[in-house]
């Protein structure tokens, strides 16, 4: 289901501090009644500091990380609508990697990475800026690595083509609509229909069958 993936790893990444306070909180209260007191509360102190810590910062990346969950449920959903040809895959397993959604149709393969950034997002000089700044991680640098691990994937299964890395901003903020930057096309979630209304034909049916199939249990 798309968005679930992306909610179990923020809740992992963004609380596991807090579990490992809570833990050590209890480990401290134990040494504090049974073995030193000036020991106990040192370990108590630690325990509450960290706590304090993953309440202020912890829950913020988890929440990040719903936000993202919710712009790929809105792709997901708007992919639905694509003719019956077009197949998607939600949270598609690739090596290590869950990749977002992954579209299968006679137009090719795409790996689709979704972003639900608030701030305007534009080209510049080949790189993706929001609100004028690089954002931590490179998107594009992340599309095309997803694409090519979901085109291993497939060679592992037997099938040699070409993955095009799409990425979406589920939050149509992208002011140009659509663009083609450093191989990664580039698009607002309300271009999607659009973009794969498409006559041109890369797969012929017999072969998407076989692929579709193939595909089918790693989604």
């Amino acid at each position: 289901m798309a968005g679930e993936w992306a909610r179990v790893k923020g809740t992992v990444v963004g609380l596991w501090p807090l579990f490992a306070g809570l833990f050590l909180a209890g480990f401290a209260s134990a040494v504090l009644l049974f073995v030193s007191s000036s020991w106990g509360i040192g370990l108590v102190c630690i325990a509450l500091a960290g706590i304090c810590f993953s309440l202020m910062y912890g829950v913020r990346r988890t929440e990040r990380f719903f936000i993202g969950a919710r712009g790929e449920e809105r792709v997901s959903w708007i992919l639905r609508s694509l003719p019956d040809k077009y197949h998607v895959f939600n949270n598609f397993i690739a090596g290590r990697v869950h990749v977002d959604h992954v579209v299968v149709g006679p137009a090719g393969v795409f790996a689709v990475e979704t972003k639900f950034w608030r701030g305007r997002v534009t080209v510049e000089e080949g790189h993706v800026l929001v609100d004028g700044r690089l954002p931590s991680r490179d998107p594009l640098a992340q599309a095309r690595a997803e694409a090519a691990r979901v085109g291993a994937e497939l060679a592992k299964k037997g099938w040699q083509g070409v993955v095009t890395p799409i990425l979406v901003f589920a939050s149509d903020t992208f002011l140009a609509h659509i663009a083609e930057v450093q191989g990664v096309v580039v698009i607002n979630s309300n271009e999607i229909g659009k973009s794969f209304g498409t006559e041109r034909v890369v797969l012929a049916p017999a072969e998407l069958e076989r692929l579709v199939s193939l595909m089918e249990n790693n989604a």
